[in-house]
């Protein structure tokens, strides 16, 4: 999804040149990494704020910005940072990579792996916050082998626990490709992904159904299901084929005709988009999707993209794209496992809405960076970043390491504080919640989910050094998954890294 130039520069660099604060760790955007699992140009016009050029001094008369030396230290000035994981649902890249070594899915060098996407897709069990309100849970500790001065830093933002007979009434419309390529593997796992939905409905719920190929056909409309397996829906599903060719615009624009026919805005309104990811996606359809998603203080409807299909017949870049602008989430379904994970034991995190433009702000010590960061977007600037919504039985995981140029200035009493933003997932009403916390009392207080979230950070950048030929990262990643397993022995996230990474 969408990375500025800012946020990929920031991962590389830990933000030397954004924040001003400790100069040591610039690297040249040219060449280096690029946040999505690749080396190179990071693209862009350069035109960001940063010196194109960070040897050229400046002119005799001119003062030289904050920032363009790179041993400059300033332990003065606290550092604000603006943080992204993405919206917190998306969670295909691991499944396809998972796939990709485990389940003859294709090569690991066609997955695009996406880090925020594993922090994502695995659990982290934080206390849940009040109804209605968010939970934010900082921890911290010491890297094993680091050097004075470095920390590993981890923020949980986590929102209310709500049982399925505690959610609000859905408005769902499913759109489905049926053309040709969906034939096989691609088409089993979509009636798979809808006969899950099909079960995790109540009483009332109001579901439609438009198929598209060639043109498209709607099979339901508005229709109010009984309960649970609605005998109506489930035979609609059976009766599915694949056929024809490929016309995503006239599914999309049938789809949301369906949705707009019976939306209410007492329902969670959701587009289900289930595809291989073969057809096109043009201009329109893309302000099409936008536009019904609603702004940042009305309802909409949101888009959860379902990527269905064989190694030869997939094609991310579509579903990426689409829930993108659908602000909603990105999945793949490799199995009937799967599909009841995403659409039946988290129906909820995946398809409603508790907080929505949620905007976290992290407020550091003078000196300190963030070297690596496990999120999508990051900048001192925020209107760089883009606020994301949260779902009920759901957390966000940011996971950073940061250091400080001045370690001697840091004491159990340096605090940090962090902020968040955001608008009630009903009334719309504005809230925040601010936590402040000292080194002393978070490194006095050992958190297992932190390791964890070394863990999954660490595979994830693993997985990426593997796709370019290399084992860098290999064994960092068996470390950190080793010490995570100590004080999580029986995790079954953990015991499914390991075996992808014993498989490589």
């Amino acid at each position: 999804m969408r990375m500025t130039l800012i946020s990929r520069v920031a991962m590389m660099a830990g933000l030397a040149l954004l924040t001003g604060a400790c100069m040591s760790a610039y690297d040249s955007a040219e060449g280096g990494y690029d946040g999505y699992g690749g080396y190179g140009d990071t693209g862009g016009d350069g035109d960001q704020g940063l010196p194109s050029d960070p040897s050229t001094p400046p002119a005799e008369d001119e003062e030289p910005p904050v920032g363009e030396d790179p041993s400059s230290c300033n332990a003065t000035d606290a550092v604000t940072l603006y943080l992204s994981p993405d919206d917190s649902n998306s969670m295909s890249s691991p499944v396809q990579a998972r796939e990709a070594v485990l389940g003859g899915f294709g090569s690991l060098r066609d997955v695009p792996i996406r880090p925020w996407e594993f922090m994502n897709y695995y659990a982290f069990d934080y206390p849940a916050a009040e109804a209605g309100k968010l939970r934010v849970t900082p921890s911290l500790m010491v890297p094993r082998g680091a050097e004075e001065g470095e920390y590993t830093l981890q923020i949980a933002v986590t929102s209310e626990a709500l049982a399925p007979e505690e959610r609000a009434p859905m408005n769902l419309t499913l759109v489905l490709d049926t053309s040709g390529s969906m034939a096989g593997v691609a088409m089993d796992m979509l009636k798979a992904s809808s006969r899950v939905i099909a079960g995790s409905l109540a009483e009332g719920d109001v579901i439609s159904m438009v198929t598209w190929d060639t043109a498209n056909q709607v099979i339901l409309g508005g229709h109010e299901v009984t309960g649970a397996n609605d005998e109506i829906l489930l035979g609609e599903i059976d009766a599915l084929e694949s056929g024809g060719g490929t016309d995503l615009h006239a599914g999309l624009t049938a789809g949301y005709e369906l949705a707009l026919q019976s939306y209410d805005p007492a329902r969670i309104n959701r587009i289900v988009l289930v595809s291989d990811g073969g057809a096109n996606v043009g201009v329109t359809d893309i302000e099409t999707i936008g536009m019904r998603a609603g702004d940042s203080d009305t309802d909409g409807i949101y888009m959860v993209g379902v990527g269905v299909g064989s190694a030869e017949s997939y094609r991310d870049d579509l579903m990426d794209r689409v829930t993108d602008a659908g602000k909603g989430a990105s999945v793949f379904i490799s199995s009937e496992e799967e599909a009841q994970r995403v659409f039946g034991d988290q129906f909820i995190s995946t398809l409603d809405v508790a907080a929505r433009n949620v905007a976290v702000e992290l407020e550091m010590p003078p000196g300190f960076s963030v070297v690596r960061f496990s999120g999508e977007e990051i900048s001192t600037d925020p209107d760089e970043v883009e606020p994301q919504h949260l779902a009920p039985n759901d957390t966000m995981i940011f996971h950073q390491e940061i250091e400080t140029c001045a370690p001697d200035e840091v004491t159990d009493d340096t605090a940090f504080t962090v902020t968040v933003r955001y608008l009630d997932g009903t009334s719309f009403a504005s809230d925040a919640v601010r936590v402040q916390s000292t080194f002393g009392e978070l490194l006095a207080t050992p958190d297992p989910l932190l390791l964890k979230g070394a863990a999954v950070f660490a595979y994830a950048t693993a997985l990426q050094a593997q796709q370019h030929g290399t084992s860098d990262g290999m064994a960092d990643a068996f470390a950190a998954l080793e010490r995570a397993e100590t004080v999580n022995p029986e995790d079954p996230d953990l015991a499914e890294i390991r075996a992808v990474l014993e498989a490589l």
